[in-house]
């Protein structure tokens, strides 16, 4: 299924639940509302930008109201029964003094397009507005109730002492006689019918696909995901919609579902680096009450660690939570535990701005259970001892080990959908990831957990694959990668990682803190171009050895320390190759890893190395 063919399904759900607009309405932030009376006279202004608690909500409430479009050219259309006052008063912001800017024309469109659609209507609202367009002036904004926060903001309409069937206060465009006379202009008629790409059907086609807004780093005011803007777009002089035909109801429907996926508030929706990821469930098979687990359950999985889950049970506990213990039985047990039907698809979808559109990071469809199991293998390839998280890291956990300094904003472009995307389709994690966290090693960053744990999961998924044979022989070893120290472990790599760890132990354990210590002058070259760089350490290190022989306290460790480097060394291939390829970089980091986290046993003496330093 595609991707607008998906939201459009997730629209019906919405639907069914009251969480999007019927067709032809839209959700709009409204900032005043205007009570008329019965003979069109305004009486009160009410401001929707104020909450309950009195706090002022900026922009104002958001009401559902019938459709907005994109307006361009210097006669846009008005929008019916509601707008920004330009078109509802004719007026606006003062540009210089304090006499608000006349906008005659647009009030002219504004009165002229409700006269034509609402011509012979008896209902008592439509014709009190009515009657207040036809005797308004500009001049009559100096009287209450109107207030100079009126101008550039949008206003709908009440009727003095209207409510709905529950008693509740209701708008003009609400009343069944105003949504009657909206029905037939909800589409643009006079567009042209074609085969629509997403439901099959013939229908009018969307010139404009509707703009999505929320999105990270896009404009406020939104973006398109569909749209041909530039004449390279285009097709046999085809124009705008017209290029790929999708119905006004389609293109409709993908826009709220989309929207309301995106707004804030959202459960279904997460940042990950520099993408805005959403997901849902389907509800047609199993029912609204699973899909809505399933969606929690994607929610907590992928959403970066921080503050408890929101989704909360009736015993007021998080419904799921990430941990190391169910990653050992198998993705059926998972689901059974977890309650969750493993048949419900999930879609995921991944958006980022790219210029006056959106682009798609990455689209994918899968069942839970296949979810379940491609998760598993993701925090399986990351496992490494000692344990670099507490719990399974997000997503957006492991673009830190790529940040300059710990800095978000520095994490590369592109690599946030790539990572994703491989977690997603237990596909092959970029290589790209790779020389990013290879990068931050040579630029003096600390060898830690996450970093390591990137580099032993890229080089084991690769070494997995290329035992199935779905991976390149010329750049991809079969090796796994050990979880923990391996001393039978010969990969020459790995083994030198080890090495240069324990020649760095030696020398602060013999001399202490340094202002620049091994790590500090040498780790870039050692584990890039190994020749140019060992020869040099091994003839320093029995200096360092001689001066922890020398205390009584410090004796056993030094004996240690030669134990180990000789058991390093005992398999090494002396002919230290000159270059390391990167992949072979990734197991010197983890053999680098486990080596400097290794502990002396208390058989030996008393351990007198402290934890590692960073």
């Amino acid at each position: 299924m595609t991707v607008l063919a998906s939201l459009t399904s997730h629209y019906g759900r919405l639907e069914c639940r009251r969480d999007v607009p019927p067709f032809g309405f839209t959700s709009e932030r409204i900032a005043f509302s205007l009570m008329l009376a019965a003979d069109g006279e305004p009486v009160s202004c009410d401001d929707l930008r104020l909450s309950a608690d009195g706090r002022n909500r900026g922009g104002g409430q958001s009401i559902m109201v019938p459709r907005s479009f994109t307006r361009s050219g210097i006669k846009p259309r008005p929008f019916f029964l509601w707008d920004n006052s330009h078109f509802v008063l004719g007026l606006g912001s003062p540009p210089e003094g304090t006499e608000p800017s006349a906008h005659p024309a647009r009030a002219d469109a504004f009165r002229d397009w409700h006269e034509r659609l609402l011509d012979g209507t008896e209902d008592p609202g439509l014709l009190a507005f009515l009657r207040f367009l036809r005797s308004w002036t500009p001049s009559r904004f100096r009287q209450p109730p109107f207030l100079p926060a009126l101008l550039d903001r949008t206003l709908v309409f009440r009727l003095i002492d209207d409510v709905d069937a529950s008693g509740r206060p209701r708008f003009l465009h609400d009343r069944p006689a105003a949504r009657a006379a909206w029905e037939p202009h909800a589409i643009e008629s006079d567009r042209p019918k074609a085969v629509c790409l997403v439901t099959g059907q013939v229908a009018p086609v969307a010139r404009l696909h509707p703009r999505i807004k929320n999105v990270w780093g896009a404009p406020t005011t939104g973006t398109s995901l569909v749209s041909f803007h530039q004449p390279a777009f285009r097709s046999h002089g085809k124009v705008q919609g017209d290029n790929a035909p999708v119905s006004e109801a389609a293109a409709f429907q993908y826009g709220a579902a989309l929207n309301a996926l995106l707004a804030p508030g959202s459960r279904s929706k997460l940042r990950i680096g520099d993408i805005t990821m959403v997901f849902w469930a389907d509800a047609a098979v199993r029912g609204e009450a699973a899909a809505r687990r399933i969606e929690a359950l994607v929610g907590s999985l992928l959403a970066p660690t921080g503050p408890p889950d929101p989704a909360i049970n009736e015993e007021g506990r998080p419904v799921f939570r990430r941990s190391w213990e169910p990653l050992d039985k198998p993705t059926a047990a998972q689901a059974a535990a977890l309650g969750i039907e493993p048949s419900v698809r999930v879609s995921i979808l991944g958006l980022m701005p790219n210029g006056p559109r959106l682009s798609v990071r990455f689209w994918q469809e899968v069942t839970a259970g296949a979810l379940i199991e491609r998760l598993t293998t993701h925090w399986h390839d990351l496992r490494i001892e000692p344990p670099a998280w507490k719990i399974p890291p997000s997503p957006a956990a492991l673009l830190y080990a790529m940040a300059r300094q710990g800095r978000s904003g520095s994490v590369p472009q592109q690599l946030a959908g790539d990572l994703v995307r491989a977690i997603l389709t237990g596909d092959r994690y970029p290589l790209t990831l790779l020389t990013a966290v290879l990068q931050r090693l040579r630029a003096g960053e600390p060898v830690d957990g996450p970093r390591a744990a990137l580099c032993k999961a890229i080089l084991q998924r690769d070494a997995r694959r290329y035992r199935r044979g779905n991976a390149n022989p010329y750049t991809d070893p079969a090796m796994e990668v050990p979880v923990s120290l391996d001393r039978t472990e010969f990969d020459q790599a790995y083994r030198l990682g080890r090495l240069f760890a324990i020649l760095e132990n030696v020398q602060r354990a013999a001399l202490g803190r340094l202002n620049a210590s091994v790590r500090d002058r040498y780790y870039g070259a050692a584990s890039a171009t190994p020749a140019s760089v060992f020869p040099l350490l091994l003839r320093t290190t029995p200096h360092h050895l001689k001066v922890l022989h020398r205390d009584r306290t410090t004796r056993g460790l030094a004996v240690w320390f030669e134990r180990e480097i000789d058991e390093i060394m005992r398999d090494l291939d002396m002919n230290l190759p000159r270059q390391l390829q990167p992949v072979a970089q990734g197991r010197f980091v983890v053999g680098y890893y486990h080596q400097r986290h290794a502990r002396k046993p208390n058989s030996e003496g008393i351990d007198t190395l402290g934890q590692p330093e960073e």
